[in-house]
């Protein structure tokens, strides 16, 4: 199958503002990477756009349907009972989106992407494994939906993203009995914890750390903390349950930021330690400048208050852009998140 080059991709879908601006020479297959935003990029309205547009979208969302039982394209379309907001509903919300993404920039581009590598964050870390094929799509909706259960059903506390490094923010966390759960940028880290400690260390930040903005977290609860271990306990005996396989290329695994190795055990096991342990996204993008991945794809998902598809931005593309900078790596930054984008690849 063809593999369109990560130039023509750049050129033709949304094109952000890359870290130093770049026109590799090599193809998608040989440095680029695929990344999938996590929960808090959903929104109602989201896939609207692909599924009016395009026939491989339609696919995404009818398969969807089939394989949990209820009608994906009213949640995700038109969310009547305000329900993808609720985490047993926004992950395989989010994730059909992803992959109906990438069902699409594949049609659009003649055959299947076969990148360098792919990552996600949190829930993304799926879509990605899906995308190598790793994880069938069906198993996968059935797998982060009862990850969604779960989560939703014993979250308690919250979490909040702190404008400090990784070690000044554990210090901070470990007084008041929170943890880190995520280590978004060199410079932002997110804590987590039942309310009450979350408070504490709030005031903690205003009296002793004027300079620094903690900035809450819409959640259901203290996601990849220690208080998500009887939640990691019951979706052990899910992950038990899936088929895995050996992936077509490499994903990255949040827990250790380092490829998942092929053998179907070890995949459950760092998804297993992924629910309890912080998401290190800074550690997927270090190995992704370290390996020389020159341009970033990323697939699914929306921000911003605009409440069409059309007026949505990606996700993660902030994120790539400081990092990139920070390391004076170069880097095309690019994105399919809707039709508009998905057009543009012709």
């Amino acid at each position: 199958m063809r593999t369109r080059s990560s130039k023509d991709l750049a050129s033709s879908a949304r094109k952000l503002p890359a870290c130093k601006q770049r026109q590799p020479e090599t193809s998608l297959m040989d440095t680029g990477m695929l990344v999938f935003p996590g929960q808090g990029a959903q929104y109602a309205g989201m896939g609207s756009d692909l599924y009016e547009a395009f026939d491989a979208a339609r696919k995404v969302y009818d398969e969807a349907g089939e394989a949990l039982g209820y009608d994906m394209r009213e949640l995700s379309f038109k969310d009547p009972q305000g329900q993808i907001g609720l985490t047993r509903y926004t992950q395989p919300a989010l994730l059909t989106h992803s992959i109906a993404c990438l069902r699409v920039t594949e049609a659009q581009s003649g055959g299947e992407l076969t990148p360098q590598a792919a990552a996600g964050h949190s829930l993304g870390e799926y879509s990605a494994l899906v995308a190598a094929g790793a994880l069938a799509f069906d198993d996968a909706l059935r797998l982060v939906g009862e990850r969604g259960r779960l989560m939703g059903e014993y979250g308690e506390g919250g979490m909040l993203a702190l404008a400090m490094d990784a070690e000044e923010a554990r210090q901070l966390a470990d007084r008041h009995c929170c943890q880190v759960a995520g280590l978004n940028l060199p410079a932002q880290t997110v804590v987590g914890g039942t309310q009450a400690d979350l408070e504490q260390l709030a005031a903690d930040l205003a009296e002793n750390y004027p300079r620094k903005r903690g900035t809450p977290l819409a959640t259901e609860g203290a996601f990849h903390t220690y208080l998500m271990v009887t939640a990691a306990r019951e979706f052990r005996d899910v992950l038990k349950r899936t088929v895995f396989r050996a992936p077509r290329f490499p994903v990255l695994s949040n827990y250790t930021a380092r490829p998942h190795d092929a053998a179907p055990d070890a995949v459950r096991t760092r998804l297993f330690f992924q629910l309890i342990n912080p998401v290190n996204w800074v550690g997927c993008m270090q190995w992704a400048v370290e390996n020389g991945v020159s341009s970033f794809l990323e697939l699914g998902g929306g921000i911003g208050r605009g409440e069409t598809p059309a007026e949505k931005r990606p996700n993660l593309q902030g994120i790539l852009k400081k990092y990139c900078r920070a390391a004076g790596h170069e880097a095309e930054i690019s994105a399919v998140i809707n039709a508009d984008d998905a057009l543009a690849l012709n």
